[in-house]
């Protein structure tokens, strides 16, 4: 049987990082039951790469003994085969039938460790894990069990696994060539913690005899010493992520920054330095799980993966940088010489860049199919509009589902919210509140929808089983596809609103709104004979100079 592609747009999101187009760069949040204001386990994920995202849906199936799964390269050449199992659950994206969901962030590690004699990527024990296991442990077991039979081909990376009750961190790395297995640890998240992860190994110190908290592979500790990664003698703790990820300026400035944004964001009487991923001489890493100050809810969560680091030194809105117009978009590459000096932007949560995010909701309290919810958006976190699709249905709306990064098209959702993103950078202090104000009616919308329509979900699935999947169905399809129309309606209003440099009022007359003066003294001092006009001049009529 053919490896069905629903983690296409993992791979082709993979595959345009391994071609250098990109650098890989995701970011993740995981929320425990209790520190949720429902109870939810949460996990939210942002695939970050130039690419046009498809949502796929796979089917539940049953298979017969001796078949096999064939593991093929982005070309379509057949690396391998897995060994089938005799059922496989349904899958909509990153979450399964019985609510269980991954995610991950890359941080590739010592490169040296990469094995390509190794058949599975990390995206295909994201997608064996979903179609195999009901719960975050069993999906840690599944992952663990498949590479050491069949060998790690990634790099390093870190995964973000919930379920009903639980929330796990787990980060693996491969062996080097010819090696076997794969070096990982895995740590539950304390309940009533939040923790996070963007491109760089988190797992510090780890328990060695606590396995209700704790799972590792039993050479994590000896390989790292037989590499010369950790000197066992030095009387040091041992810390993977220092031993398979060493910590340096760029990397800090690059993925701790935006731990600590949500951290500062979600526990602020902690008041967390930004010293560590300024890379100050001594500073503290950051800890791996926090206690927020308050829980959170889903629409906090939301507005966590929104961030800019606005308010903070680092605020991207602000600065010659930002532009007349407060842009906190920042053009690739991401570093730059200037007289021999390196430079970076900031990376924050929130970029152009992101392909599609999702925040999930997995709650024991309710029907499997109707307790996952996939909350799913396309192109930048900022500016997208997160849509709920249940892990009960059976279809994924058409519009996530179709379009190319070659030609445009108002049929794709990524293409609808590209647009409307990217028309906001023109004038984008103007724009972004019209933008906001649709974000935050629909998703507010939905959350306010959201206990009346799965009452009536777990009415029918008392009553009416059957029609539970169409309900759930018809439910998610419908709405995602009116965001959509709404969002092509917004982005006809900016395009015809905010033309040619002008801002129409409320009659449709074109108003002229200029730089901000702050602006325009950055402009003037930069270069102040240019644009200065004598101070004794010969009066020319004012409808002369209108062109």
């Amino acid at each position: 049987m053919k490896n069905q592609l629903f983690m296409s747009v993992i791979c082709l999101c993979f595959c345009v990082l391994m071609s250098g187009a990109q650098v890989q760069a995701c970011t993740s949040l995981l929320v425990t039951k209790e520190a949720s204001a429902d109870g939810s386990v949460m996990i939210t994920y942002t695939c970050d790469a130039e690419f046009h995202p498809h949502l796929e849906y796979t089917h539940a199936a049953d298979h017969e003994p001796g078949d096999s799964l064939e593991i093929t390269d982005w070309h379509g050449n057949v690396l391998g085969k897995v060994k089938q199992v005799p059922h496989t659950y349904a899958v909509v994206e990153l979450m399964n039938q019985y609510q269980l969901v991954i995610g991950e962030t890359t941080f590739d590690g010592r490169e040296e460790l990469r094995n390509p004699d190794g058949l599975l990527h990390y995206w295909d024990l994201m997608q064996l894990a979903l179609q195999r296991a009901k719960t975050a442990r069993e999906a840690i077991e599944v992952m663990t069990n498949l590479v050491a039979e069949y060998g790690y081909r990634s790099g390093g990376e870190s995964f973000s696994i919930g379920d009903t009750q639980e929330a796990w961190i787990m980060e693996m790395i491969g062996p080097g060539e010819g090696g076997q297995g794969a070096i990982w640890v895995a740590l539950k998240i304390p309940n009533g913690y939040i923790s996070c992860h963007a491109n760089k190994a988190r797992i510090g110190e780890f328990p060695l005899d606590d396995p209700k908290n704790c799972l590792y592979s039993e050479n994590v500790i000896s390989f790292a010493a037989e590499k010369g990664y950790y000197d066992t003698a030095s009387g040091e703790p041992f810390r993977f992520c220092e031993a398979y990820c060493p910590s340096t300026p760029k990397n800090q400035r690059y993925a701790d920054a935006r731990v600590w944004s949500i951290f500062r964001r979600a526990a602020p009487s902690k008041n967390f330095s930004p010293d560590y991923h300024r890379a100050v001489e001594g500073a503290e890493p950051y800890p791996l799980w926090i206690k927020p100050d308050e829980e959170l809810s889903v629409a906090d969560v939301f507005a966590l993966m929104r961030d800019h680091y606005e308010g903070t030194d680092y605020d991207m809105t602000q600065g010659m940088d930002a532009g007349p117009y407060g842009c906190p978009n920042r053009w690739r590459p991401m570093t730059w010489m200037v007289d021999s000096i390196e430079y970076a932007w900031e990376r924050p949560i929130s970029t152009q860049q992101t392909a599609f995010s999702f925040v999930s909701q997995s709650r024991s309290w309710l029907p499997n199919p109707i307790g996952g919810v996939f909350w799913c958006g396309v192109d930048d976190t900022y500016t997208t509009c997160y849509t709920p699709l249940y892990c009960g249905i059976h279809t994924i709306p058409t519009s996530l589902t179709v379009g190319s990064l070659r030609k445009f098209s108002w049929e794709s959702a990524w293409w609808v919210f590209n647009f409307v993103a990217n028309y906001a950078n023109l004038k984008y202090s103007y724009m972004l509140p019209e933008i906001q104000a649709v974000q935050s009616e629909l998703e507010g919308n939905f959350l306010k929808m959201q206990p009346w329509v799965e009452n009536t979900a777990v009415d029918l699935s008392t009553f009416y089983p059957e029609l539970l999947t169409r309900y759930l169905t018809d439910y998610s399809v419908t709405q995602a596809e009116k965001v959509v129309s709404r969002w092509r309606e917004l982005g006809e209003h900016l395009i015809t609103k905010y033309n040619d440099g002008y801002v129409k009022d409320e009659k449709g007359e074109p108003q002229e709104k200029g730089y901000p003066e702050a602006w325009l003294r950055k402009v003037v001092e930069s270069r102040p004979d240019q644009f200065r006009l004598p101070a004794k001049e010969e009066h020319v009529p004012e409808s002369r100079l209108v062109d």
